[in-house]
């Protein structure tokens, strides 16, 4: 039987995010295990609805950060202000200070911006100028990217990207759902009405009981000798790192808990695989030129990994 509080809080991003319950259910895991997640997908699918469709669902606070090439880390994290009142520099804080941020088209700020956000995912705290600053509680952040459109980006550095959880896509609505998306913005937008069913403190209670979730030691065996053969694969340059084998750990325990469970099974596991490797594994370049993709090294793995 599936966890009823997860199930109402899927059911109410639905009403604004039509037909995309795969998409709402994987973004869902990253907030039950504190992660991030990279979206990256063409613009006008609903991927900022999406993220502010969440942040009121929990009754969250909100911002998004539209990434540029001139944007600075300061404006991401905030900094120190001259107050004339006091004559003393009082720090000011950033965007990154809240609940749900939403980094529109991480990809086209510099390396150097792209960086800020390094402490915040990994740490949840923000250092400036040797001073040190808590995020609130949860935090989570959510990137966007435009898949088909590379002139004036960055792309993100491997230790960057491998701070997300998983990357996922939400992909076009069927006809129908399109006529629906249509019809039920012909006066307002459904987001307007979205009301928070969900508190931060039942959130934070959700993410404890994701800890508690059973991982037996042959399923972590499974999940390890999956992630660590990506590193052995002839056509792999750079394999998925131990953090990934956490990841798939995390999150597997997550769908677990949104299932009604209170242990995880090798189907979990299959399941998320593909969303939390394939942005973590880095192909040669003669796989590319024949045509090899990540998601088929993690198909061809899953079909050679013997289940325990």
């Amino acid at each position: 039987m599936a966890n009823k509080d997860i199930d109402r809080l899927v059911a109410n991003i639905e009403k604004v995010i039509v037909g995309k319950r795969e998409a709402v259910k994987l973004l869902t895991i990253g907030l039950l295990t504190n992660g991030h997640i990279l979206i990256e997908d063409i613009p006008g699918l609903g991927k900022t609805m999406l993220a502010l469709t969440l942040a009121k669902s929990i009754g969250g606070e909100f911002k998004r950060v539209q990434a540029t090439p001139d944007l600075l880390p300061s404006d991401i994290t905030g900094g120190y202000v001259y107050s004339p009142k006091t004559g003393e520099f009082d720090f000011r804080k950033g965007p990154v200070f809240t609940h749900i941020l939403l980094v529109d088209e991480i990809n086209r700020t510099t390396p150097r911006t792209q960086s800020a956000l390094l402490e915040c995912m990994q740490e949840y705290k923000v250092t400036v100028e040797g001073a040190t600053f808590v995020l609130p509680q949860p935090f989570m952040t959510i990137a966007t990217q435009n898949p088909i459109e590379y002139q004036g980006t960055y792309a993100l550095p491997e230790a960057q990207i491998d701070r997300f959880l998983m990357k996922i896509s939400i992909g076009y609505a069927s006809m129908e759902e399109e006529i629906k998306i249509v019809s039920g913005q012909k006066i307002k937008h459904p987001v307007e009405d979205v009301i928070p069913v969900m508190t931060l403190e039942e959130v934070l209670k959700l993410q404890e009981q994701v800890k508690k979730i059973q991982v037996s030691p042959d399923v972590l065996k499974y999940i390890v000798t999956i992630v660590s053969s990506t590193r052995k694969s002839e056509v792999v340059k750079h394999g998925a790192s131990p953090r990934a084998s956490i990841a798939v750990m995390k999150a597997s325990c997550a769908w677990a808990l949104m299932e009604g469970r209170d242990y995880v099974v090798p189907d979990d596991v299959i399941k998320l695989l593909p969303c939390i490797l394939k942005h973590r594994i880095i192909l040669r370049p003669k796989a590319v030129i024949a045509g090899m993709t990540p998601e088929l090294v993690i198909d061809n793995l899953l079909k050679q990994t013997p289940i325990s």
